[in-house]
């Protein structure tokens, strides 16, 4: 069995233009993201330990937010979802595995979690 570490930042509230139906296409919509990846370690973490044996959450952070291209409508939340898991992936050649969990916010009435799931391995 191999050794693994997962990171995991989680209930980011983004804005993103997304959606199919005309109410949606012309003002971002807030989604709840969380994202974890999964980290082949390299080796044991010491006290002393520098970040660069694992990998910031900011980066993780960063591709739910920073890295989102501004204006671009996305038709689909799995789109969304996919190109957080591909800004992670090309950043990053440790990551084995990349899980984007997507709620969309302003469709929930009595606080259900309507959304996606998406997990992403490393061919």
């Amino acid at each position: 069995m191999n050794d693994l570490l997962q990171l995991q930042v989680r209930d980011l509230e983004v804005q993103v233009l997304t959606g199919v139906y005309s109410e949606e296409t012309h003002l971002p919509q807030p989604l709840r993201i969380s994202i974890t990846v999964d980290l082949a370690p390299i080796g044991r973490f010491e006290p002393d330990t520098p970040l660069s044996a694992s990998k910031s959450y900011l980066d993780l952070k960063h591709a739910a937010t920073g890295a989102l291209p501004a204006g671009v409508h996305f038709t689909l939340i799995e789109g969304v979802a996919d190109h957080i898991a591909e800004t992670l992936m090309t950043g990053d050649a440790r990551i084995r595995r990349v899980e984007v969990e997507i709620v969309k916010l302003a469709i929930a009435e009595a606080d259900e979690k309507i959304g996606i799931r998406m997990v992403r391995h490393r061919r």
